[in-house]
Order: C-alpha cells, then sequence, then structure tokens
C-alpha cells in the first residue's frame, strides 16, 4: 500500500499513531474522569469538554501560521509533542484535591495538539510534489495512523481500568507515547526536511529566487493575468470558508463520542467487565483501519475507469452516513436508553460507530486533502487551520449542547443531532458547483 507513496509518509504514519495513542487514551476518560474521579456535573463536564476540545482545534490557526512564516514545520511537531508530553504529565499527577494540575494538563495538550497537528497535516500534502494524484490516498494512508493509535488507546485505557484500577496510569502512558512520537520523528528528518515549506523558501530567497504569485497558487497550466490570479487566490479562499462554515454541524455531532456517546455507554448499555464506557472508542478506529483499505481499492478502481468521485461529493456521502447513525441512536433511545439502566445492548453503539466510521472517511481526510489543494500555497497551513478552527468551533459546540444531554429525553438530543446534519448535507448540495471548481 506504500510503494507507490513518499518515504517521508511513513515516519509521519507512526509519529501520529503514538501521539494520537496519547490524545485518545485521554479522550476515552476524560469525562469519565470528570465525572469518577473529579465529581462534576454533566453541566460543568460539558463546559470543560467542549472548551478543551475547542482549543485544542484552535491553536492549529496559531500553529499553521507559525509553521507558514516563523518556524517551518519540523519545529513546530517538535514543540507540540513535547508540550503533549508535559501536559499528560500534569494530567497524572492530578486528583480531587489537584484540579489545578489538571486544568494546566489541560491547556498544555490543547496548545500542543494544535501546533503539532496542522503541521503534519501540511507535511503529509507537502511530501507530494508532483503527485498530486496519490494526494487523496496518501491522507487517507494517515488517517489509518491516526486511527491505528485511536484505536489502542481505549484499549489500554480499559486494560488499566479493569486491573489496576487507574485512571492516571493512562496519562502516564500517554506522556510516554508523545516521547516516542518525537523519537520516531527525528528519526525521518533526512525524508521530512524537503517537505517543509518554510525551509524550502528560505533557501530561494538566499539563492536570490523569488517566488512569483502564480507559483503560490500551484503552477498552472496556463499563464494567468495578475487579476485573474487575485480572482483565482479569492475564490479559493471562499469556497475553502464555505466548507469551514458547512462542517462545523458535522462535528459538533461527530464529537458526542467523547460525551452523549460514552454517557450512554456508562448509564443506558449493559455493563461488561471488558466491554467498558471507554472501550467503545475502539470501535470506531477499529473499523476505519478495516474500511480504509476497501475504500481506497475502490477509489483507486474508479480512478482508473474515469469514474472517482469528487473530493466535495465525498463529503456529502460523508453527511448522509452521520445523519444516519444519529437516527440509529434515536431507535435506540426509543427502544429504552431513554432510561438510563444499563438495559440496552452493546450492539446499538457499536452499530452507531459502524455508520459514524464510514462518515469519518469520507469527511475528515477528505477534508484534510481538499483544503491541502485548494488552498494558495503561502498560506496554506494558515487555512489548514481554518479546517481545524470549524473543528474548534464543532467541538465547543458539541459540549455546549452536552451540557443539555440529561435535560431532554436522550431520543430529543440525538434528533436534533440529525437536524443539523440534514442541514449541513443540504448546504453541501446546494454549494457543490463551487466547491468541486478546484477540486481536482
Amino acid at each position: 500500500m506504500l510503494k507507490k507513496h513518499p518515504k517521508a509518509l511513513s515516519f509521519i504514519f507512526f509519529t501520529e499513531m503514538w501521539e494520537r495513542i496519547g490524545f485518545y487514551t485521554l479522550m476515552a476518560i476524560l469525562v469519565l474522569y470528570m465525572d469518577k474521579v473529579l465529581g462534576w456535573s454533566d453541566s460543568k463536564k460539558g463546559d470543560w469538554y467542549g472548551a478543551f476540545l475547542a482549543l485544542c482545534y484552535f491553536f492549529p490557526l496559531i500553529g499553521g501560521w507559525l509553521g507558514d512564516k516563523v518556524f517551518g514545520r519540523l519545529k513546530m511537531v517538535r514543540a507540540g509533542a513535547g508540550l503533549m508530553a508535559f501536559g499528560y504529565t500534569g494530567l497524572a499527577l492530578s486528583s480531587a484535591n489537584q484540579t489545578l494540575s489538571f486544568i494546566l494538563g489541560l491547556i498544555l495538550i490543547a496548545i500542543g495538539t494544535g501546533i503539532f497537528k496542522v503541521n503534519m497535516s501540511v507535511l503529509v500534502g507537502n511530501i507530494y510534489k508532483g503527485q498530486p494524484q496519490l494526494k487523496d490516498a496518501g491522507f487517507n494512508i494517515y488517517y489509518m495512523g491516526v486511527n491505528l493509535g485511536a484505536m489502542i488507546a481505549p484499549l489500554i485505557a480499559t486494560f488499566n481500568n479493569a486491573v489496576f484500577n487507574s485512571y492516571h496510569l493512562s496519562f502516564w502512558v500517554a506522556a510516554i507515547g508523545l516521547i516516542l512520537a518525537l523519537i520516531i520523528f527525528q528519526s525521518g528528518k533526512e525524508y521530512l526536511v524537503p517537505a517543509d515549506d518554510l525551509r524550502e523558501k528560505k533557501e530561494k530567497k538566499n539563492q536570490g529566487q523569488v517566488p512569483s504569485a502564480e507559483s503560490n497558487l500551484e503552477k498552472p497550466a496556463v499563464e494567468k493575468t495578475s487579476e485573474e490570479t487575485r480572482n483565482d487566490y479569492g475564490h479559493r479562499i471562499l469556497v475553502l470558508f464555505i466548507l469551514f462554515a458547512i462542517v462545523i454541524l458535522f462535528w459538533i455531532a461527530f464529537y458526542q463520542n467523547g460525551f452523549a456517546l460514552t454517557l450512554f455507554a456508562a448509564r443506558s448499555t449493559v455493563l461488561k467487565n471488558w466491554l467498558r464506557p471507554e472501550t467503545y472508542q475502539f470501535f470506531e478506529p477499529f473499523f476505519i483501519l478495516i474500511l480504509t483499505p476497501l475504500l481506497l481499492l475502490s477509489l483507486d478502481k474508479l480512478r482508473q475507469k474515469g469514474r472517482e468521485p469528487s473530493t466535495p461529493r465525498k463529503i456529502f456521502l460523508g453527511m448522509i452516513f452521520m445523519t444516519i447513525a444519529m437516527f440509529i441512536m434515536v431507535g435506540a433511545c426509543l427502544k429504552g436508553g431513554n432510561q438510563d439502566q444499563n438495559i440496552m445492548s452493546p450492539f446499538w453503539l457499536i452499530g452507531t460507530y459502524f455508520v459514524v466510521t464510514i462518515a469519518e472517511i469520507l469527511i475528515s481526510p477528505m477534508g484534510l486533502s481538499y483544503v491541502s489543494k485548494v488552498a494558495p500555497i503561502q498560506i496554506r497551513g494558515l487555512m489548514m487551520g481554518g479546517w481545524y478552527l470549524a473543528i474548534a468551533f464543532g467541538s465547543y459546540g458539541s459540549g455546549l449542547l452536552g451540557k443539555f444531554y440529561s435535560n431532554f429525553a436522550h431520543h430529543q438530543y440525538f434528533l436534533i443531532l440529525a437536524s443539523l446534519l440534514v442541514l449541513a448535507t443540504g448546504l453541501v448540495a446546494i454549494f457543490m458547483k463551487k466547491l468541486e471548481r478546484y477540486s481536482n
């Protein structure tokens, strides 16, 4: 699967895997830790859950700019990993009587995640210079690394809770994961340096070469006037902002995986020793690892026949699947999940995660690929930060809505989410022509 791809992708893959082991170990137990160890109310948990995720996806905007203009990609990735390692250590040292360590740890993780994530995403796009036809597949493979880590993480959390009855041990594992990520990333420096676009710009500047406006938009097939180039630049930014606005609604629903779906697992689903509330976080990345190769194979065959859907059409399909997932949860609640009596079959949640997985594969890596294709090169990091800012708004919205999980009948809660997704799906359809203008 990696034969056609640059060697740098392997180092990015495993660096991202270990970073995600840390992050998703935290996500598997964050709400549970606030509930059982800190003793916080649903409202307070919702505030902190949403705020933390929002910060994680707000800082890419700053991290992208710093990577574009000041420090370059490699330095920002290393700095982000270091901050996260310190942050997880702070969580490991926290307790009900030491919440300051918990709060500071979350802040460090949020900053570190933000500046790490965006620059890693830009690196993935940059290693495909001269191979744009492989970029979608490259982002899918990168996303498999993300989800391999995300799959391992809840198993670590489950094991630590089942055997040692410890959340803190999981936080220590997360800190170690970030140290390993740093080591792997440094090992691939030889292959990653050429993908650091700031370094390339500085080298060209030192050699007296000044990139033209046209080259900043990728080399066009035909020469354009400066006015056409400016218009092209503006249109590219416009379509990105349209996409960013729409996907906020998707992320509001998606990030219920760490809140409403976790609470449904803890309160409404049958509890088993090795199928605990945090264990359900395993299924989504597990399904991604199974389904992604099948998707890549299918898309490759369609590409050979000239019938591969555009990136925006893949996103449109993802919205449809996410809507279906929320309606499955509406059905689960009406079947008895509203009662919070741990009587529901685990297969309701597992089935929901299966459908959510299909949606995620079609939206998350495709969104990153779309930004990489469409964004003008001189602000590509900033625009990648814009994608993560959309996730920030969505994740914060998920926490704001989550505050009211106990105030609604649960089926009404998931029906609200389904309605938001119907709206998002319609908006993608309305703006499809604009979105497809630069999608290839």
